[in-house]
């Protein structure tokens, strides 16, 4: 007799050691997992006892009498070094395993997770590792995991925190976790169809109906696909097809409503959310509405998630969560089935969806709660105008994104492991947005997207793919090259300036390229985002449908352009008309190039200078304007402001004409030598491409050298007697940014901004002086330099400059623009922020808000899991967050108001220009404010002046009136 045992022994490491060993390399974990497939026993090594006293016995030789025991697959020894190395779990056990381990808590739940990115490629994949392990006959135990899988559950949902703050996680948990008798009947029919399409290509429609608008009548196509077929399907063919029909006419079977209404009679908590779900029971039945399943669906879903905590047994959440998942399985298939025929009808559905998105975990409470007032009830009128409809589009739009970014925010860096030795793990994330709301509301929203453009004159051109409402410009441009689709990891990509790129989100260090487009927005004021309004690049976003659909075009030369208004062109070169053909003439080229200005610079100054010893007329002189600024800001915001120091442009330029090891010349007199012969090899006739990477070559040597250059012993003694003085203490003793500062920053046309290294919170004499190094050494890496080159007619004139500030461990962090951005007003402020330090600057998915007198608007609620924080030891640490609860409060918020109002006096009146808005680095530690940079918030304006641009910007009467009822 099978004997019981909820304790693992032996096969689990603590996960917190995992770091210490040595990782194995992806190409080896890659071969692991296709031995593994091979495998008859997968990564099981053989079947044993596991003993209540923490003995391991032999399967023929069960435990002794009165000591409980179960029998499962112990591990290979590869396997279980895996975990230990790379903390990777493949062909999870769950019986042997401790519930907290499991939990992975102090990994962001990564076992979990990957427990479920496991189930995902076995279901797509033959069983993945389990290939040939899954017959592997004893080594689980169905029964025993169901068990663990209750207790699981019970343990964990006796924490109410853990449930608010991870309330999708633990749902999708349900679904994938046995512990009712359950499957995930929606995966698996999804990767039924999926297997057949490959199998099977006559299939590939069935199967794209199937994961883009699954219908119960899509039984009926499968019946009527065998029945056309039947005479070249094989025998195995035909019964992977009646297969799939189960699980379809599973998925699509009506809800156990008796078994329900047992559970809830046993339930004991809130009375408004047991007598709701008797009701839905009793009505269901005789209830023929989609519409009225859907809304009574989406209202049970969200009072369950607000109201769970009132039932204290975590026995009764259980049941409530489960009972959760299956009505939400109702509403997928009912939202598919209500097909809107007016506008009204379409916003209600919105309306709803999103009611719905809160009820499952997709958007979070207070996120709901800040966008409620302007979506719902939006229908209840009997017109409404142009402008609140396209409001109310972008709010949708909104919701759309918000839901898929939460669903990529718990699971992307656990999927993007899993992708570089398996790529099939890929799926895994759109697998989940096809099992959400998220697809429905999507669809509806596509459709008011579509009603909207053509009343608006907003429409978009985009090679005649399907849904283009999805896609929003997001800064206005044109562009010419060949197109790149990048679906997957966007750091593996090698860029090329002169190509057009869609990716699922941006890389935070991208090099300049001729135009962008991506799923995942980012925020509007990360670095990235910034160059590329100021170079006028042209930036987008689209869904990740229209992403899939552009990968046909792949490789292809387009034309690309984004309009004042948003509307987005992308056609082919051969469909290019005479006026956009002469957008590229090579005349054009050169109407933005500036030069920086070097005539009054100070290189004289070769000493340490305390940032209060310059202000801003100081720019482009002794520093850079980060330096500058931030000592006219340490003038006027004295109390907001730390302290710090300068190593001047002469510092670096004495080191530059020291001697180059051996090349005979200084430093200073190899950088100029170098544009020199680039300049003669480009006037004798070399093409762009040479003359390129003859200059990155040069300048990775120069770059190589610098990182190893000497420093001056009177500039360390001076700058350790600085640190003193500033500081008050020795440096080693207080950690500090190193901050580059060249003379090419904030030009009345080029930001630069990010372009070369910050270096975060070092607090060692010896990496504080290697680090000086680095960030001079940083002005020659090969995005700098080709940033720089796009815009720049000397850029080998350009000078950094060094700003030490000591750490402020922020509680969270981010930047300011003063005016509005794709919204508001040049009154307004728009503010981008995410926890811990650097926050918003990198691409982040960050808190966005739109900063009005007297209101906030929330533009986007913050999506990134990780963040870091500046330990006093030096380094950074990294923790993870949840999304329960939003970064900035009100009292921060009029903190900004102040602050905003105080720059644009103080600052703003001092600029030529008394309009010119402001980029503004800040962050709160324990509420308190304080200021890091400030820089002028520079646009292209070539861009806005473009005749092009102009022309394809259409003219929206805002203020017509659309009856509600008018027909889509």
């Amino acid at each position: 007799m099978q004997k019981k045992l909820y304790i693992s022994t032996l096969l689990f490491f603590l996960t917190v050691s995992f770091t210490n060993a040595q990782e194995l390399s992806t190409s080896k974990i890659k071969d692991l997992v296709e031995s593994y497939k091979e495998d008859v026993r997968g990564p099981y090594y053989r079947i044993k006892w596991f003993c209540e006293d923490g003995s391991v016995r032999d399967a023929k030789d069960p435990c002794p009498d009165k000591i409980e025991g179960i029998q499962h697959a112990s591990f290979k020894t590869s396997a279980l070094e895996l975990r230990k190395t790379n903390h990777l779990f493949f062909g999870e056990i769950l019986a042997a395993t401790k519930i907290n381990e499991f939990l992975d808590e102090q990994n962001n739940y990564s076992r979990l997770k990957q427990y479920q990115i496991g189930k995902y490629l076995a279901s797509i994949n033959d069983g993945w590792v389990l290939r040939k392990g899954q017959f592997y006959r004893g080594a689980v135990q169905s029964e025993d995991e169901e068990a663990w899988g209750k207790e699981f559950f019970e343990t964990v949902l006796k924490n109410d925190s853990f449930l608010k703050t991870n309330y999708y996680l633990i749902r999708q948990a349900l679904k994938d976790i046995p512990h009712n008798g359950d499957t995930n009947l929606g995966q698996l029919m999804r990767s039924e169809s999926k297997i057949l399409a490959e199998k099977i290509p006559s299939f590939m429609d069935v199967r794209i109906k199937i994961h883009g608008n699954p219908q119960k009548t899509d039984i009926a196509l499968v019946k009527n696909f065998i029945n056309k077929k039947e005479d070249k399907l094989s025998l195995k063919e035909k019964k992977d097809l009646q297969n799939l029909i189960l699980t379809m006419e599973q998925f699509y079977a009506p809800l156990d409503f008796k078994k329900i209404d047992e559970e809830v009679a046993n339930l004991k908590g809130n009375t408004f959310v047991i007598d709701e779900i008797k009701n839905f029971s009793k009505n269901y039945i005789n209830n023929n509405s989609s519409k009225k399943i859907v809304r009574n669906s989406a209202n049970i879903l969200a009072d369950i998630r607000t109201n769970i905590t009132d039932f204290k047994s975590s026995k009764h959440k259980l049941q409530l969560l489960d009972i959760s998942n299956q009505i939400e399985n109702v509403l997928l298939i009912e939202a598919q089935n209500w097909e809107t025929e007016t506008l009204q009808e379409t916003i209600e559905k919105i309306e709803i969806l999103t009611c719905a998105a809160l009820g499952s975990g997709l958007i979070e409470i207070w996120e709901f709660d800040k966008i409620e007032k302007s979506l719902i009830n939006k229908g209840n009128t009997e017109e409404i105008s142009v402008a609140s409809l396209n409001e109310l589009l972008t709010i949708s739009r909104s919701i759309v994104e918000w839901s898929a970014s939460l669903i990529k925010a718990n699971y992307n860096e656990d999927v993007l492991n899993y992708t570089k030795f398996e790529p099939l793990a890929y799926g895994f994330i759109d697998d989940r947005v096809r099992n959400s709301i998220a697809l429905s509301l999507g669809e509806t929203v596509s459709k008011l997207g579509t009603f909207v453009a053509k009343i608006s004159n907003i429409n978009n051109d985009v090679m005649s793919i399907d849904n283009q409402s999805a896609i929003r410009g997001l800064n206005p441009g044109y562009a010419f090259g060949e197109l790149v689709v990048v679906d997957g990891n966007p750091d593996d990509v090698e860029v090329n300036t002169n190509k057009i790129y869609i990716f699922q989100n941006p890389p935070s260090d991208l090099k300049p390229v001729a135009g962008i487009l991506t799923v995942s927005e980012g925020n509007l004021v990360s670095h990235v985002q910034l160059l590329a309004r100021n170079l006028g690049i042209p930036n987008a976003a689209l869904s990740n449908e229209n992403l899939s659909a552009l990968k046909k075009y792949n490789g292809k030369k387009v034309f690309y352009a984004v309009s004042h208004k948003g509307n987005v062109i992308i056609k082919t070169e051969n469909d290019m008309s005479s006026e956009e053909e002469k957008l590229f003439e090579k005349k054009e080229r050169s109407k933005n190039m500036i030069e920086v200005p070097v005539e009054d610079i100070r290189l004289d100054v070769s000493k340490v200078i305390n940032m209060r010893d310059v202000n801003a007329t100081d720019s482009g002189k002794l520093c850079g304007p980060k330096a500058a600024n931030l000592g006219e800001l340490k003038n006027l915001f004295p109390k907001q402001v730390v302290e710090g120091l300068i190593i001047p442009f002469g510092v670096f330029k004495t080191h530059m004409n020291l001697p180059m090891p051996n090349e005979g010349k200084s430093y200073w007199q190899y950088l100029n030598d170098t544009f020199y012969n680039a300049d003669q090899k480009k006037k004798a006739g070399a093409s762009e491409e040479q003359v390129e990477n003859y200059l990155l070559t040069s300048l990775e040597k120069l770059h190589k050298a610098i990182l190893n250059i000497n420093l001056n012993a009177d500039f360390t003694k001076d700058l350790k007697s600085n640190f003193q003085t500033a500081f008050k203490n020795d440096i080693g003793k207080v950690p500090v940014f190193l901050r580059s500062d060249t003379n090419m920053e904030d030009l009345k046309e080029f930001t630069g901004a990010g372009l070369n290294l910050t270096l975060f919170n070092i607090k060692e004499e010896d990496k504080i002086l290697q680090g000086i190094k680095k960030v001079w050494a940083s002005a020659y890496t090969e995005r700098s330099f080709k940033w720089r080159q796009k815009y720049l007619l000397n850029p080998e004139n350009v000078y950094p400059s060094i700003l030490i500030i000591p750490s402020v461990d922020v509680d969270y962090s981010g930047v300011m623009i003063t005016k509005g951005i794709n919204a508001g007003t040049d009154n307004d402020l728009t503010v981008a922020f995410s926890r811990g330090a650097g926050g918003a600057v990198d691409g982040q998915s960050a808190e966005t808000r739109l900063i009005t007198k007297n209101e906030n608007f929330l533009l986007a609620p913050a999506r990134q899991a990780d963040y870091i924080r500046l330990p006093n030891y030096g380094g950074t640490k990294k923790y993870f967050t949840s999304f329960e609860n939003e970064i900035l409060n009100e009292d921060n918020i009029n903190e900004i108001r102040k602050m905003a109002k105080e720059v644009r006096a103080k600052i703003g009146e001092k600029a030529e220009d008394k309009n010119q808005a402001f980029d503004v680095e800040f962050g709160f530690e324990n509420n308190k404010l304080w200021l890091f940079q400030i820089r002028p918030f520079v646009e292209n304006k070539q861009a806005k002046s473009s005749d092009y641009l102009n022309s394809i910007t259409p003219k929206i009467a805002d203020d017509k009136q659309i009856k509600i009822t008018e027909k889509l």
